[in-house]
């Protein structure tokens, strides 16, 4: 019985590496063959470097919901290679209309028992990740739409997640505005590491068991860069994610929503 029920989970890993391989042999061979007029790398693409620090508001049931980050900020993008905050990527496609790139960034969430309220406190712990994984960006006229497909390359979910954005650009003086607003995918395996509670958990702690399924989870953005001067610039970003029934169902969750205030200073060089 326990083979029969590891095959879905190794047959859904092994179609998303072969897929995923597939398409970058794909667009790299398209790119070879010159079907896409490439920008050219930009010589003076500017480099931004500072500091953020960032308020998330977890759906997890702590005795302190908000948790202060103090992380790094990097930006830049040169048409060839590019850093946004804690994504880095690189373009397979770039030719102003078209973005297809590969990217990695942090993934998921993180559950501390130590901080948990009541039964909760006696839950193994749920570490952040790492995903790697594919993005394409069409600009029109009126905005950009952009879907993402990205993979759990730490295996400590072994989940799969998407993004489904529309994002725009408002400028007036040395202010940049930058909302969006989309949905979020993440397979079961990505919600049963987050949100499932264990039948060994379970019968350790009182917790009751769960076991979650894929979810969708809608999602506002709203991002705005402030040019202080020529070498300074302030960012600020606020974000809130809607928490859908598959996750919100699990022991471990008492909120409808997420969100992360950031505020940041940066330098260009």
């Amino acid at each position: 019985m326990s083979k029969l029920a590891a095959l879905p989970h190794i047959s859904t890993r092994t179609m998303l590496s072969a897929l995923t391989a597939t398409a970058l042999f794909s667009v790299a061979s398209l790119s070879n063959a010159a079907l896409f007029k490439n920008l050219p790398a930009d010589q003076d693409a500017e480099l931004s470097v500072g500091v953020n620090v960032m308020a998330v508001n977890s759906s997890y049931d702590l005795e302190d919901s908000t948790e202060v980050r103090v992380l790094p900020g990097i930006f830049y993008d040169n048409n060839k290679f590019y850093a946004r905050g804690a994504q880095a990527g690189a373009y397979l496609v770039n030719d102003g209309t078209n973005e297809l790139s590969i990217y990695a960034q942090p993934s998921g969430n993180s559950f501390d028992p130590d901080d948990a309220n009541g039964d909760l406190q006696g839950l193994d712990e749920r570490k952040l990740s790492a995903a790697a994984g594919l993005s394409y960006l069409r600009r029109t006229p009126i905005g950009g739409i952009r879907a993402q497909f990205d993979t759990d390359v730490l295996d400590r979910s072994g989940g799969n997640s998407g993004r489904l954005t529309y994002l725009a650009r408002i400028s007036k003086g040395k202010l940049t505005v930058y909302p969006s607003i989309g949905f979020e995918y993440h397979d079961a395996d990505y919600n049963e590491y987050y949100y499932g509670v264990s039948d060994e958990e379970s019968a350790e702690t009182g917790v009751a068991a769960y076991k979650s399924n894929s979810s969708l989870n809608p999602y506002v953005s709203v991002s705005a860069n402030y040019d202080f001067s020529d070498k300074w610039a302030g960012f600020a970003n606020q974000s809130v994610s809607y928490v859908p029934n598959e996750q919100y169902d699990s022991p471990m969750v008492d909120s409808r929503t997420e969100s992360a205030t950031t505020l940041g200073l940066l330098y260009k060089f």
